[in-house]
């Protein structure tokens, strides 16, 4: 496996089945908690923007090598915007709230999100996830800044 096939798929995690989106963000919420805990806070905001910059190259090869916009294999975009919406809290209920609402925001896409995807090549596999990330850790930090979590 090339590296940027390795990259894009997290180690092939993008070719389990079924939901291959929601398996690869699993993932990156079991590894949110441990990396936040022991790296300290700006663990997660940097890995997520490690894992955005490489993701965007990555992903563009990748998808260029399978003839694809957007391979459904292709998942690192799910670790990155998952771990952007979890870099806004600090408790596992937030976390838990903050994995539903990436997953609700990145499969319904609706705008700004929708516009994002439309970027061309490994920039817009990235971006739609990005935004709903961004836009799930928001709306987190609201709802505990409400005391609702």
């Amino acid at each position: 496996m090339s590296l940027s096939a390795t990259i894009a798929t997290l180690a092939g995690l993008g070719r389990l089945k079924p939901a291959p989106g929601t398996i690869a963000s699993i993932a990156a919420l079991l590894l949110a908690w441990p990396l936040a805990r022991f790296g300290g806070p700006l663990s997660l905001p940097i890995g997520a923007a490690l894992a955005t910059v490489l993701g965007w190259w990555a992903s563009g090869v990748y998808a260029r090598a399978r003839g694809m916009d957007d391979p459904s294999d292709c998942v690192i975009d799910e670790l990155a915007g998952q771990w952007i919406a979890c870099a806004f809290v600090h408790t596992l209920p937030g976390y838990g709230i903050a994995f539903v609402l990436f997953r609700l925001l990145d499969i319904t896409k609706p705008w700004p999100i929708s516009a994002a995807e439309r970027l061309p090549g490994g920039l817009g596999i990235m971006a739609d996830d990005v935004v709903a990330g961004l836009a799930a850790g928001l709306a987190v930090l609201l709802l505990a800044r409400l005391g609702a979590i």
